[in-house]
């Protein structure tokens, strides 16, 4: 994932959806979880906004059945292994609900990542750290998404996340 912070834009960002994503967690429906998570942050295509919610629970059940086949290797974490840790996204939102202003005593330098087919309130966000960040460089992906981070396999664009975190990182 680019760093596209969960901000809190203006209401961006609901977290209503934290406690039962967090009960499907503590109860194991992790493909409940997921759907939860994904419909909350609107990072799915908008087409599934369509599809009945027990219908997205059955087809990303049978996504991570897929997956734990292929991950026998254990080099990279599933979906599965990585839900609960949606949690955070929904709690950053939460605690910078309303609080842009806390970014401005920020002295480090930061680079903001963002995709230009990433969802706009991800991207409305960014702009939203770029007014008030005081040293901050935005670079925009193009043609890139949220997942531009995920392995090429999973359409994801990590070579080209690599090369501008390293001129980050690395000037001249």
């Amino acid at each position: 994932m680019l760093f596209e912070p969960p901000l809190d834009v203006d209401g961006s960002q609901p977290t209503d959806w934290l406690a039962r994503f967090d009960r499907e967690i503590a109860t194991g429906r992790i493909p409940a979880a997921l759907v939860t998570g994904m419909k909350a942050s609107r990072l799915g295509p908008p087409m599934l906004n369509a599809v009945p919610r027990p219908v997205l629970v059955l087809l990303t059940s049978m996504m991570l059945k897929r997956e734990d086949k292929g991950a026998a290797n254990g080099s990279e974490p599933t979906f599965r292994e990585l839900a609960p840790s949606l949690h955070c996204d929904g709690q950053v939102a939460a605690e910078t609900a309303g609080n842009l202003a806390a970014y401005q005593t920020t002295r480090a330098e930061v680079l903001l990542l963002g995709g230009t087919k990433s969802p706009a309130h991800l991207r409305a966000a960014l702009t939203a750290l770029e007014g008030v960040l005081p040293h901050a460089r935005r670079v925009e992906l193009e043609g890139l998404d949220h997942s531009a981070t995920s392995n090429t396999a999973r359409r994801g664009a990590p070579r080209r996340v690599a090369t501008e975190i390293r001129r980050f990182l690395l000037p001249g």
